[in-house]
């Protein structure tokens, strides 16, 4: 899996980038297999196949009219099989609008492979969408991304899918970051990996996938709570923590670039993702705490046996 990652970002062809898209493709199935979730895991990893064999065919397909426009006498329109390219890009990278698989897929998946999901297997498309120079189509997709991102984690309960929506809108960040430098795609994609690494970490010590496991388990530890909902608020870019300062960067570039229509939807829907953040912190330190409830079991307990 790494070495098809290592292919497409220092090959000099599209057609060597595309064989080691389809290395990483091949290799990523079979770490998908889950004894334990066998039937989750295997709808997973073929959900998978099919969706990224799919981008796959659409950017052989593309890569093949590039290099015939030579002998077709240029009747073939560039921009328009650049467009085609890209959009495979996104696909293979789940950025919205071709979003749909990766939430549902992300359900299958143990932490460690949605944590590899998330951040590794993004990295050979996003450094190939870099190539491109199609600032239209690129806008469209971060303005989705971000919103998709932002409104589709609102009612979820699996924290898998909550995740997934986050990196979506993380995502269009991401893209944005490409837009602008390479570099700040690094930093923005180096702080990402590092906070999606210790959440998905500590999700995975703890076998936590849903919510209310939030709430009812481990209400006694402070510490376990304070130490992950750091890391949450972190990843969704409130100032005070990491996660801010990659975002701090974009804004401040984005602003130079006059992009503030942009910048304001981006912003908005970042707040978005900071609400039901900040509502799971909520709930999970206010609620289930025995010293916060209206009642305190042992003086009810003493004050009963004295009648």
């Amino acid at each position: 899996m790494i070495i098809g990652t290592l292919i497409t970002v220092t090959s000099n062809s599209w057609l060597g980038a595309w064989m080691g898209l389809e290395i990483n493709l091949l290799s990523f199935i079979p770490l998908m297999s889950d004894n334990n979730n066998n039937l989750m895991s295997t709808e997973a990893s073929l959900k998978y196949f099919l969706t990224q064999a799919l981008a796959s065919t659409v950017l052989l397909f593309s890569i093949i009219l590039l290099m015939l426009k030579n002998n077709l006498n240029n009747e073939i329109n560039e921009s328009f099989t650049s467009m085609i390219m890209m959009s495979a890009l996104l696909m293979k990278s789940g950025a919205a609008p071709f979003h749909f698989w990766f939430p549902n897929m992300m359900e299958g998946l143990t932490w460690m492979n949605a944590l590899l999901l998330m951040t590794w297997q993004k990295i050979a498309p996003l450094m190939l969408i870099s190539y491109f120079n199609i600032k239209n189509l690129l806008l469209i997709s971060i303005i989705i991304s971000v919103i998709i991102g932002a409104i589709g984690g609102l009612n979820q309960t699996s924290l898998r899918k909550l995740m997934a929506f986050s990196s979506i809108n993380h995502l269009g960040w991401m893209l944005s970051a490409l837009l602008i430098n390479k570099s700040i795609w690094l930093t923005y994609f180096s702080l990402y990996f590092f906070l999606s690494f210790i959440l998905t970490f500590m999700f995975n010590l703890l076998k936590i996938f849903h919510l209310n496991q939030l709430f009812s388990m481990y209400f006694s530890s402070k510490i376990f709570k304070f130490t992950l909902f750091m890391n949450l608020l972190s990843l969704g870019g409130l100032p005070p923590f990491l996660g801010f300062f990659p975002k701090w960067i974009i804004i401040q570039q984005l602003t130079f670039c006059g992009q503030y229509a942009q910048l304001l939807i981006m912003m908005m829907t970042t707040l978005i993702t900071l609400f039901f953040y900040l509502r799971i912190c909520y709930s999970a330190f206010m609620l289930n705490y025995y010293e916060n409830n209206w009642i305190n079991y042992l003086q009810f307990n003493n004050f009963s046996m004295k009648f």
